[in-house]
């Protein structure tokens, strides 16, 4: 399957032709069984500054974590040590996203997945059996039918374990002995079922604050990660580009032809800081609604006014569809958020449409249908 024919593509099959010219030109330093080295890891994911020469081409390597350049650097260096790397925080702030750049560059796959839910189990973590093969053969590696840890310990590859606390305690916990020995013990196969993890192997978790207290990780399982916390985008304009890049991505991989409005953009960067820190650019003192604020929700809550659009519009965003999606987004936890956007359109929107006018003053005028 190629990269046109999918939905969402993996990291390794979008990025290409930069991972192969990377890899290519890599002369720094790598860890054992890694695809690149840690030089050129976080160059392909904090972009270069200056273009890459390869077979009579010059190639600039696109800045793809909009985030904190130092936490970047610092999960690389932890996969390449023997400790898990765990990354939590707020929902939408990218851990996904960045989960998936590093296993693509250090590994060439980011699918070697966990799931977490409250139905994990832990043939879905280890390996489970074909049942067929294993009444008529008897327990063998061809009957053993591996799940993501081990394909991650016998390949040497990176594995991925998305909401790890989502998953049931005693679980979690049956990741301690393989993070702490990089052993994994197949009973049924005797003096063969023991699988040692070849070089390159390592977990990395994610985790949302907003779980913490549902399975919460015991301390032993804690102590084989390094944490690292994923803050929120903390700058407006920094905000603005991320909804811009990743609304464009959206619409190059759908066949949405039609460009993205910046100052559309500005507008819901704005919107979102301002309800998810609590106070407004000029002062104002904001409820906080409890539901997600994330850049993520901002970039979905445009994308999907950029469809209604496209399909039903005149390919411009409006301001009255901006509204629709977002009090949409918003109300998905609790209504009563739907009175602190109102309150929040009522006081800040209607200020900065007085001040600024134009598509704020647009923006104020949608606003008022909130109900």
């Amino acid at each position: 399957m190629t990269k046109k024919t999918q939905i969402k593509p993996p990291m390794e099959i979008y990025y290409k032709e930069e991972l192969e010219v990377l890899k290519k030109t890599d002369k720094a330093k790598k860890p054992e069984n890694w695809q690149m080295s840690p030089q050129a890891v976080r160059t392909f994911i904090l972009g270069s500054k200056t273009p890459i020469s390869y077979k009579g081409k010059e190639y600039l390597i696109e800045k793809k974590y909009l985030g904190n350049d130092a936490l970047v650097e610092r999960c690389i260096v932890t996969l390449a040590g023997n400790r898990g790397l765990m990354l939590v925080g707020e929902p939408g702030t990218a851990k996904t996203m960045l989960s998936e750049l590093l296993s693509a560059a250090i590994s060439g796959v980011s699918t070697n997945t966990i799931q977490g839910t409250a139905g994990t189990t832990e043939d879905m973590i280890k390996y489970s059996w074909n049942y067929a093969l294993l009444i008529a053969n008897g327990p063998s590696r061809e009957a053993l039918v591996p799940s993501p840890l081990y394909v991650g310990m016998e390949q040497g590859i990176l594995t991925r374990f998305e909401e790890i606390t989502r998953t049931p305690a005693e679980i979690q916990d049956s990741l301690i002995s393989v993070l702490s020995d990089k052993v994994l013990n197949v009973p049924e196969l005797g003096d063969d079922g023991i699988l040692f993890a070849k070089h390159g192997f390592n977990v990395i978790g994610t985790a949302n604050t907003r779980d913490k207290g549902v399975n919460e990780m015991s301390s032993a399982l804690k102590r084989r990660f390094n944490f690292e916390t994923v803050m929120p985008v903390r700058d407006v304009r920094l905000e603005k580009q991320i909804i811009i890049n990743e609304v464009q991505k959206l619409a190059k991989e759908n066949k949405i032809e039609m460009e993205v409005d910046e100052d559309a953009a500005e507008l819901l960067a704005s919107t979102y800081h301002e309800l998810r820190e609590g106070v407004s650019s000029m002062g104002h003192m904001i409820d906080k609604p409890t539901a997600v604020m994330s850049t993520a929700e901002a970039v979905s809550v445009y994308y999907q006014s950029m469809i209604s659009a496209y399909y039903y519009g005149a390919c411009s965003i409006e301001p009255a569809c901006l509204v629709d999606n977002l009090t949409g987004a918003v109300a998905k936890e609790t209504t009563d958020d739907l009175k602190k956007v109102k309150a929040y359109f009522c006081t800040v929107v209607k200020d900065k449409a007085g001040k600024e006018g134009g598509l704020w003053k647009e923006y104020y005028e949608a606003g008022k249908k909130i109900k």
